[in-house]
């Protein structure tokens, strides 16, 4: 067991040149590379450098042209508005084409930006494959972002044509985009040339004169041949959520990002082409890019666009729907999911309902994934449940579970090894190497693999500077853990979740780990807090399951025991507090940050990213009762 992937592992660090070029060669390319990789500039990275191709070449027109062409690609399923839409290969490159036609009717060209704002609906992914086909870079941002969010993406990327709808849904809710869009352009120095609006019709808008095209108008076009780009040559730019001030562009290329991801679908998801598989998440979201929407088609596996709620409080029976329903033989999804349906169905009674016997694989990703959660999806689902790790910057796993290179036991709480292509250490705060089992900062040596992004968008300042800088000839990935003695990677959470309890650095994901084994609480989070005598101490907030009613206090006392039986009284946990629910982002990250800022009394700004702004004033509220801020 793992044969395969310590051989497979060896030759990506030892020949990485050798390795990727072998990788790539499945791919078509119009001219072959001159370099397989260029690092003489460090920290950037060019990889097939000299090469030419066309990302949205080779994600539909070569599997039409390989016979695929009445294979589904794309799956549609929107539970908020009834409906189910199956596009095939030969009909999903047609929709791209003629979209392509329209941009260049525009007066897009290779190089232009486009800013998609878009909800999750066919046209945002024909819109990114559109671009492609162009050479355009294409600048997805989520939907539903405010106004002042989204026009400095805007004003950062200067689209000539911005893709928008007339509306997004969430459950029974209808959000007006129109009006969203339009207040951020009139914030922005920069105005796009047009803007292309999805009429939907559960709201229609009035178009704006002169700068206002309909799709459907966009649509009815003459289709575009793909335009060849050098692999070095911008495919997106993503700005990272929750950005203030001016945001971070991250940058992929074309030729890295395409043959990364194709080898990822195999080696390390275990997929085939064909094969259903849903990543359930959002295109505006870097998993969205990279597992909705290129890796599965580059690969020719058919893939899954959910337009409905999947983080936060999903129907407890909608995911094992669609997974039945479509055939899913793999799902990547977010274990903040996970916790949701485990709290509304903790005996599993909507599992039950459907057979699912395509279903083969689980992946968690997008923060760390308690081994509760985990143990719970391995008992309920009977599959491989796998926690992996990875960044909007590398835009594909760091640390996995490779299910196609042979499987290694899993141990809940790590994310297993380093994913062929990425060197890690684990450094103290001076840069020194520690042992194993050793907590530290997670880097990567340099050069990145490819697939990873190039630079920050006009800011190779902020590029070097942010990533580069802490730990010369490595990628800074700012999480925290360690590598124990069987070589598996424990990643902790961000370093800014190690607090320091009168001198003593302490893991709130530790914590978080105890809190969630309790058989009350569906979720939990932990935040260090300011203490004027020990610098900072931990609180605990805690949801519970679906039907479970507790006295605060009896819970409390026995959350306090159980985390000072297992972590010591080291950890000064003391506060528990019970809530409704927990602050996340849209993606459904935990706002512990903005948790720590009430509690210390500090001043906050609400995230733009948050899903329910609500909740954070019955944090503060709970927060008032227990005496904090303590200043």
């Amino acid at each position: 067991m793992g044969a395969s992937y310590e051989k497979t592992y060896r030759q990506s660090i030892t020949d990485p040149e050798r390795f990727w070029a072998d990788v790539a060669g499945s791919l078509n390319w119009m001219r072959r590379w001159d370099r397989v990789l260029s690092a003489d500039k460090p920290p950037f990275s060019r990889w097939f450098e000299g090469g030419i191709l066309n990302t949205c070449y080779n994600v539909l027109d070569r599997h039409v042209e390989g016979g695929r062409g009445n294979q589904p690609a794309l799956i549609y399923d929107s539970p908020v508005t009834s409906t189910i839409r199956v596009y095939r290969y030969r009909e999903l490159l047609d929709a791209v084409a003629r979209c392509a036609g329209g941009l260049a009717r525009l007066g897009v060209t290779k190089g232009d930006r486009v800013v998609i704002y878009m909800p999750m609906v066919p046209e945002a992914v024909i819109g990114m494959l559109a671009c492609s086909r162009l050479g355009a870079i294409h600048s997805v941002v989520f939907g539903g972002f405010a106004p002042r969010e989204l026009a400095t993406r805007i004003e950062d990327a200067k689209p000539k044509v911005v893709l928008s709808s007339s509306c997004g849904i969430e459950i029974a809710r209808v959000i007006p985009y129109k009006p969203l869009l339009d207040a951020a352009i009139g914030m922005c120095a920069w105005k796009p040339e047009a803007c292309v609006i999805v009429q939907r019709p559960e709201h229609r808008v009035e178009l704006t004169p002169g700068r206002d095209i309909a799709w459907d108008s966009l649509m009815d076009s003459e289709p575009a041949p793909c335009t060849p780009v050098f692999a070095t040559d911008p495919l997106y730019i993503l700005y990272t959520s929750g950005t203030t001030g001016k945001p971070k562009g991250v940058v992929r290329d074309n030729g890295g990002h395409l043959v990364a991801l194709s080898w990822t679908m195999r080696n390390l998801y275990g997929v085939e082409p064909g094969e259903v598989y849903w990543a359930a998440s959002d295109i505006g979201w870097v998993v969205g890019h990279s597992y909705i929407v290129y890796g599965p088609l580059a690969y020719g596996c058919t893939t899954v666009l959910y337009e409905g709620k999947s983080v936060g409080t999903p129907d407890p029976g909608a995911f094992w729907r669609v997974i039945d329903e479509h055939h899913v033989s793999v799902l990547f999804c977010a274990p903040t999911a996970f916790r949701a349906i485990r709290r509304e169905d903790p005996e599993a009674k909507f599992v039950k309902r459907y057979r699912m016997p395509s279903f083969r694989t689980l992946f968690l990703a997008g923060e760390r994934c308690d081994p509760e959660t985990l143990r719970w999806a391995e008992q309920v689902l009977q599959v491989p449940v796998i926690d992996h790790w990875w960044q909007t910057e590398t835009g594909w796993a760091i640390g996995a579970n490779c299910i196609g290179l042979g499987q290694f036991p899993v141990k809940p709480g790590s994310c297993t090894k380093p994913v062929p292509g990425y060197e890690i250490a684990v450094f103290d705060s001076g840069g020194k190497p520690v042992p194993a089992g050793t907590q530290g900062n997670i880097a990567v040596r340099l050069p990145l693999p490819p697939g990873c992004f190039t630079t920050l968008w006009q800011n190779d300042a902020d590029f070097i500077k942010t990533y580069f800088s802490t730990y010369p000839g490595w990628y800074f990935t700012a999480d925290a853990g360690m590598i124990d003695k069987d070589g598996y990677l424990w990643i902790m959470g961000r370093t800014d979740d190690i607090i320091n309890v009168a001198g003593h650095r302490l893991s709130t994901g530790a914590m978080e780990e105890v809190l969630s084994s309790h058989p009350d609480v569906a979720e939990s989070a932990v935040a260090g807090v300011h203490d004027p005598v020990k610098a900072e101490i931990p609180v605990g907030f805690v949801v519970l399951k679906a039907g479970r009613k507790r006295d605060p206090l009896d819970l409390e006392h026995e959350l306090v025991k159980m985390v000072r039986e297992r972590i010591g009284p080291i950890a000064s946990f003391k506060e528990v507090l019970v809530v409704s629910r927990l602050p996340k982002t849209r993606s459904g990250k935990i706002l512990r940050g903005t948790i720590k800022k009430i509690a210390d009394g500090t001043s906050y700004t609400i995230p733009a990213t948050i899903d329910d702004p609500v909740i954070l004033e019955e944090i503060r509220m709970a927060l008032g009762q227990k005496g904090f801020p303590k200043r």
